[in-house]
């Protein structure tokens, strides 16, 4: 349970179209008592992808023009802009579907010093699946 969980999330913050919250919720209505590892687990997932994204970013630029590369040009030019004009501090948006995962590639382009990317990143993933879990356990 805990280990499709951990997949799940870890593809879903990368460029791959993918989704944990459904999943997330699902486990936590069967385990209702596992909640807190669960939340963890879908976390440390999402964030170990994000960094994947943030490491991509540090090296992606040299292969940009390359046809396989997944991020398109306007993306990556839209998100830099958006990680230039509001800082770090747009990481705490790395939640949101269709941005978050181009500002994750943003702040490795941008050079984001790890450990900033980390707590920024995991406060943003950790509250998004804790109202996840807030909102599945008013339900059930």
């Amino acid at each position: 349970m805990h280990f499709t969980l951990f997949i799940s999330a870890f593809l879903a913050a990368t460029l791959l179209p993918a989704q944990s919250e459904a999943l997330l919720g699902f486990e936590i209505s069967n385990n209702p008592d596992s909640v807190i590892s669960l939340i963890i687990v879908a976390t440390m997932g999402n964030v170990l992808g994000s960094i994947i994204n943030w490491a991509l970013g540090l090296y992606c630029l040299q292969f940009q023009n390359k046809r396989w590369f997944p991020v398109k040009p306007h993306q990556l030019d839209k998100a830099q802009s958006h990680y230039k004009k509001y800082g770090r501090f747009s990481l705490l948006l790395s939640w949101m579907p269709f941005i978050g995962d181009p500002i994750t590639v943003a702040a490795g382009v941008m050079r984001e010093p790890l450990i900033s990317f980390i707590t920024l990143v995991t406060i943003a993933k950790a509250l998004r699946y804790i109202f996840v879990a807030l909102l599945v356990l008013s339900i059930f």
